[in-house]
């Protein structure tokens, strides 16, 4: 494989020194490890994805940001994302620090890592105040571009209700999109829109949640199950860390995560208990299991 001139230009590396091959596999894009050797002589590893075509450079520019907002929040948590773009030829490229899973490389553990589970950890990030939009004076839920769960665009227009979000954003968009691509369907339309009208300010609404004082909003992984989470060592560092990839992320409701995480399961009872220590469930809470099937559809 070759290595476009603008990543190498973008990254700053030595043509002569640096080399591509092909690496893992995924379904929406091709994987490579771009390996350099650095002026002092120790050797740097890369992660690159790329594609083609427009819905290719939206997605990888959501990811990027994603990265970022949960490894600027818990910097253990995930890799930094190091570089997003389109290249000379017109592929879409997005690059972050190098993930190990190799089994040889996990087999020893010598090195200084956080010693947080991965439940500590999204526990952490929840509980980690969402920033302040540009042009906005207090925290909004949403999020700066749109992000994709796995190839489905997903508006993140800043609200300041996390109900109006929730109904808006995804439930009538994703029903909007199914109209577009199947055909509308009256009966199925009305149903999502009872959701809307009826179930979600019942459940979420920001007079309801807490009390009355609703929720904040934190980030939110958006697509975390048990393929998009795993035991590695981040860019050559000698410790393994439990992280997380592959992310969709938004700033909104905690418990949003855990429906999402719910329906395609890998995440036991010890998991629950230990991240629910860290970060309570929202009052009210015997309301709790009906918000996690809300949240799954």
């Amino acid at each position: 494989m070759k290595l476009d001139p603008s990543i190498i230009r973008m990254l700053s590396l030595e043509p002569d020194a640096t080399t591509v091959t092909a690496y893992g596999s995924s379904g929406f894009n091709a994987t490579a490890k771009i390996s350099t050797t650095l002026e002092d002589g120790t050797r740097k590893h890369f992660f690159m994805k790329t594609a083609q075509g427009k819905d290719a450079a939206i997605m990888f520019r959501g990811e990027h940001a994603s990265l970022n907002a949960i490894h600027h929040a818990v910097p253990s948590l995930c890799p930094a994302s190091l570089a997003n773009g389109v290249s000379d030829d017109g592929t879409a490229y997005l690059i972050t620090d190098f993930l190990d899973m190799s089994p040889h490389s996990l087999a020893g553990d010598s090195g200084h890592h956080s010693g947080m589970s991965l439940a500590a950890k999204l526990a952490e990030l929840h509980t980690t105040p969402a920033p302040i939009p540009e042009g906005h004076s207090k925290p909004m839920f949403g999020f700066p571009v749109t992000t994709c769960c796995g190839d489905t665009a997903q508006p993140n227009d800043y609200r300041e209700s996390w109900a109006d979000f929730y109904a808006q954003n995804r439930l009538l968009a994703i029903l909007e999109k199914c109209e577009r691509n199947n055909g509308k369907n009256a009966e199925f339309r009305s149903l999502v829109e009872r959701i809307v009208s009826a179930v979600v300010p019942c459940l979420i609404g920001d007079d309801h949640l807490n009390d009355g004082k609703g929720v904040a909003p934190v980030v939110i992984h958006g697509d975390l199950w048990s393929g998009n989470k795993g035991k590695v060592r981040i860019g050559g560092n000698e410790a393994t860390e439990a992280v997380v990839f592959d992310p969709s992320a938004v700033y909104g409701h905690n418990e949003y995560e855990l429906g999402i995480m719910n329906m395609f399961g890998g995440f036991g009872t010890n998991f629950y208990d230990e991240y629910h220590r860290a970060c309570p469930k929202t009052s009210p809470v015997d309301e709790y299991d009906d918000r996690i099937k809300l949240y799954e559809l």
